[in-house]
């Protein structure tokens, strides 16, 4: 005899295997998009890359790149979008991480009782 404990358990394994195979996509071309983890990883955030990646302000903190990323112009190094990249950002103490679908990955460091970036992009 089955309990509404077991059918509540069947149900919802139907339905994460429904969910976890569909992929988002764009309704206007049909056209699926990749497969994310973003979500499970970290919240979503738009890193300002416009200068270069220096810093991050995340969750009202301000955090500095462990290694500045730019292309000794001003600009993202090549393969970053520009003004922003889209990604995941955790925060796990001091340190903040960014990730994207493209592989890019950056981590951060806190800059306790800081009021505001270290320098102005122009």
């Amino acid at each position: 005899m089955r309990t509404r404990y077991h059918l509540g358990l069947a149900a919802a394994a139907g339905l994460a295997l429904l969910c976890g195979c569909a992929m988002q996509g764009d309704p206007a071309s049909g056209t699926p998009a990749k497969p994310t983890t973003m979500a499970a990883s970290g919240s979503p955030y738009s890193l300002y890359t416009h200068c270069g990646i220096h810093e991050a302000l995340v969750q009202g903190a301000y955090f500095v790149a462990d290694e500045a990323l730019d292309d000794g112009h001003g600009n993202p190094p090549e393969g970053w979008m520009n003004p922003y990249q889209p990604g995941a950002i955790t925060v796990t103490g001091p340190k903040a991480i960014f990730r994207d679908d493209a592989g890019h990955t950056v981590t951060f460091h806190a800059r306790p009782g800081a009021t505001g970036f270290l320098t102005t992009c122009s």
